[in-house]
């Protein structure tokens, strides 16, 4: 059972980098510990949490009857009483049953106390679609529970963000929900020394610069924004990718001054079009800048309005890939050059 960190030349995996999340938190941090469904099982949580149970005893990596009102209730209430629980759900789709817990308890309580008590929850709630499992196993609600005050929501892509951004998010004083996709499992890099970093700190980040066209996404759009940016440099093409990580609280900075030098603005997100979290990028980037430095209309690349289907075919279908950014980026790259 392994608790060392990787070698530094050696590339680590996206759910490696999270389990990693959990031997430095685990093993620095007495007051940390994991509850939730399945944690002794790598079917629900794949390689994330692998022998944590061996590793930190079952007392402090907890799995529970299937509850998931029971056991993220039982993790605010030790918030309160000063741990910093970690609360898995293994599918985002069943955490909307402990809505209340998450929604009206952790994220108002020190609101409703006026700053004299802190709920530092973590929920990470685990997006898991595809592979024909339909409409209630596959679903990425994080536009959500990006709407509610009070409640940090982030979305790492990186592999380094899988780890630190869970450091950052236990470590934080407020509840917070850390969304982590099975489709980002397997994405490697060189994993750098783990550095423990204020979560007020972080937020949208430029992971590849470019002078065309800006693409923003989170979690895996913003892989998919990265694949489509190679995509594109093949062609002579210069996008500039913005990986949002922080939802909320979201601040649009990083994201209007880089759309004030490429004139172009294309949102994939993971979720449906309708009051989604990419029209809340764009509406902050309209509100913001003056029409006069847009060379394009901003577009959004996003799920279908409709539930998830169960047939592989129709799946080919639903979900985007980098191919679909890199041609919405081509249309508006190509719509400009014939306007001029």
């Amino acid at each position: 059972m392994n608790s060392q960190p990787p070698a530094a030349s050696t590339e680590t995996s996206y759910g490696e980098a999270i389990r990693a999340g959990f031997v430095h938190l685990l093993s620095s941090h007495r007051e940390v510990f994991a509850i939730g469904q399945g944690l002794w099982s790598p079917w629900y949580v794949g390689n994330s949490m692998t022998d944590l149970d061996k590793l930190f005893g079952k007392a402090r990596v907890i799995d529970t009857p299937v509850s998931e009102l029971a056991c993220t209730g039982a993790a605010v209430g030790a918030a309160l009483c000063g741990y910093r629980p970690i609360v898995i759900h293994p599918r985002m789709d069943f955490m909307v049953l402990a809505a209340d817990q998450i929604i009206n308890q952790a994220a108002k309580w020190h609101h409703m106390l006026g700053g004299q008590a802190i709920a530092p929850v973590t929920i990470r709630a685990i997006i898991n679609r595809g592979g024909e499992q339909g409409a209630q196993h596959s679903q990425a609600l994080h536009a959500w529970f990006a709407h509610i005050p009070g409640l940090r929501v982030v979305m790492p892509s990186s592999v380094a963000d899988a780890r630190d951004l869970l450091v950052a998010s236990v470590l934080c004083d407020d509840p917070v929900l850390y969304i982590d996709d099975r489709w980002l499992y397997e994405r490697k890099a060189v994993l750098p020394a783990v550095s423990e970093r204020p979560l007020a700190a972080e937020g949208p980040r430029v992971v590849r610069s470019g002078t065309d066209i800006t693409l923003v996404g989170a979690g895996y759009s913003s892989w998919l924004c990265e694949q489509a940016a190679e995509i594109l440099a093949a062609e002579g093409l210069d996008a500039e990718v913005i990986d949002v990580r922080v939802l909320n609280p979201f601040d649009p900075a990083v994201i209007l001054a880089s759309v004030s030098r490429t004139g172009r603005l294309c949102v994939v997100d993971g979720g449906w079009r309708n009051a989604g979290w990419a029209g809340e990028v764009i509406a902050s980037v309209a509100e913001a800048l003056d029409p006069r430095q847009l060379k394009s209309s901003p577009r959004r690349i996003t799920l279908p309005n409709a539930p998830a289907p169960t047939s592989r075919m129709l799946e080919a279908d639903y979900y985007i890939d980098a191919g679909h950014v890199a041609a919405a980026a081509r249309t508006m790259l190509a719509a400009r050059e014939t306007a001029s």
